[in-house]
């Protein structure tokens, strides 16, 4: 950035496009390394975090791999595959060690009430599902950041540590559950919002109601991008900026950003917008009996992110539980987006790895329309697989965030979907954008430290000293040593109560 400041001038060094935990993560660490530069967030909507990182609009699960089954899928031989797992886990932590240093550097004005401790558990029914996580426990014990996690298939235990998992269920039905103590309930939303709050305390400038229209790269290097004002009495005025760096972290509006900034990168991209529901209770009595994160096994052609799930979660001092999510589809690509969203995602360069998705996914195809047309009834049945004495004076249907997959261009295979996150980057590094959904949260550190590697190649060697210091882990210590990880983890649960 230094060496492209020598060459041109802008209105600033950083334009971060969309309020939610993405962009909140990149100011916080771009404002530690750099405080000189210029940094600008603009937001479409009225508030900060109202899509994806809006602690209703996800389970709030932080993603440690603890709990979640697709992360260790079996391989042919019937053993268990713990890479993926092992690298989320490493990825959460990065993300609590930032948290730890805003919160101790007194960089977080809303203090640690987003982030509580909440036991991540797994929990299986039926003979070959017991048996199989049982092997996935004796796996991932062996490794030490899973050294800790408890197994069973005993119904008493699992009644200790989730009574409604077992409270009338069938005695002669095979169950099994993992239990990971030091898991957590993350409000995002509320991180996010303290985070950019830190930001313009150091000097970064948040425009709410301002819609990104427009992006075109300039001869310097530099990106002009025009902005509509989107407040009531703007009467939709809208603004030119130029800026040395742009980052689209805009969740499901990051496509269509992309696209139109014309970089070849964003070619061939295509995103499938997948919506979810949830069912919440806040009785206190129904709410006192289940203290955990209980995952479950997705249902054959379910897609990863509908795994069922039924979590304790913890927003604005309040405890509730949720369980879902119920898979739904959606033209929008945001929860406040248009339903011609995903027909002006259509590009000449998407159009065949879309198509092919489309004919090589039907059965999550038909997976959908069967949770499209759900009933209560049916909604009900799901929940009380899971927890049998659940009755539906208690539970009440919420509208989750909207998640696009990535529909990504393979050679010789047309296309396939993705379900994770992907960073899209340009040849020159000055624009990068974000798509895709879950875990993206949990790992938004490690997302952005590989944004920061990848744009900024020029200045990596000169910040690795202080994103040491922030985050000891990218020190070069193994992750069976404890020097000074454990001391620092142990510090962060202490403060999460």
């Amino acid at each position: 950035m230094a060496e492209r400041a020598e060459q041109v001038s802008a209105d600033v060094d950083v334009l971060l496009v969309g309020g939610g935990i993405m962009s909140a993560t990149l100011a916080s660490l771009i404002t530690e390394l750099e405080p000189t530069w210029s940094i600008e967030i603009l937001e479409v909507r009225d508030g900060l975090a109202q899509e994806s990182s809006n602690a209703w609009n996800n389970a709030g699960t932080g993603h440690a791999a603890l709990c979640e089954l697709n992360y260790t899928p079996e391989r042919p031989d019937g053993s268990i595959d713990i890479t993926k797992a092992v690298t989320i886990n490493e990825q959460f932590e990065l993300s609590r060690e930032l948290w730890h240093h805003l919160a101790t550097h007194d960089r977080l004005p809303g203090g640690t009430g987003f982030l509580s401790t909440t036991p991540h558990m797994t929990f299986v029914r039926g003979e070959e599902n017991v048996d199989y996580l049982r092997r996935r426990f004796e796996t991932l014990r062996k490794h030490p950041l899973f050294s800790d996690l408890e197994f069973s298939t005993d119904p008493e235990q699992i009644a200790e540590w989730a009574p409604l998992l077992v409270a009338d269920r069938d005695p002669e039905q095979p169950i099994a559950a993992t239990r990971a103590a030091a898991g957590t309930d993350v409000d995002f939303g509320a991180l996010a919002s303290s985070m950019v709050a830190d930001s313009v305390a150091r000097g970064a400038r948040l425009r709410l109601e301002s819609e990104v229209t427009k992006l075109k790269q300039r001869k310097d290097g530099t990106w002009r991008v025009t902005v509509r004002d989107r407040r009531w009495n703007g009467h939709r005025r809208a603004r030119t900026l130029t800026a040395r760096f742009v980052f689209i972290g805009a969740g499901g509006g990051a496509l269509r950003l992309l696209q139109r900034s014309g970089i070849p990168e964003a070619k061939g991209f295509g995103g499938f917008p997948i919506s979810g529901q949830f069912l919440r209770t806040t009785n206190p009595e129904v709410v006192a009996q289940h203290q955990a994160k209980v995952y479950g096994k997705a249902d054959i052609g379910a897609p990863p992110m509908s795994v069922p799930h039924l979590d304790t979660r913890v927003v604005d001092g309040e405890t509730a539980l949720l369980f879902g999510p119920y898979a739904g589809w959606s033209m929008k690509f945001l929860k406040h987006g248009s339903w011609f969203d995903l027909v002006r995602s259509i590009r000449p360069g998407n159009i065949v790895p879309m198509i092919a998705v489309g004919l090589k996914n039907t059965s999550l195809v038909k997976y959908l329309i069967g949770e499209v047309t759900a009933s209560e009834t049916d909604r009900l049945r799901t929940l009380r697989a899971f927890m049998p004495t659940a009755h539906p004076r208690d539970w009440e249907l919420i509208t989750a965030g909207q998640r696009v997959q990535v529909i990504k261009k393979v050679k010789g295979r047309g296309g396939a979907l993705e379900f994770g996150t992907e960073l899209v980057t340009s040849a020159d590094g000055t624009i990068s954008g974000l798509l895709g959904a879950s875990p993206g949260a949990s790992t938004a550190v490690a997302t952005m430290l590989d944004l920061l590697e990848r744009c900024f190649p020029e200045r990596a060697s000169e910040w690795q000293p202080r994103l040491r210091q922030m985050m000891p882990s990218l020190g070069g210590g193994t992750w069976d040593e404890s020097f000074e990880l454990d001391q620092l983890v142990d510090e962060t649960v202490n403060t999460e109560r």
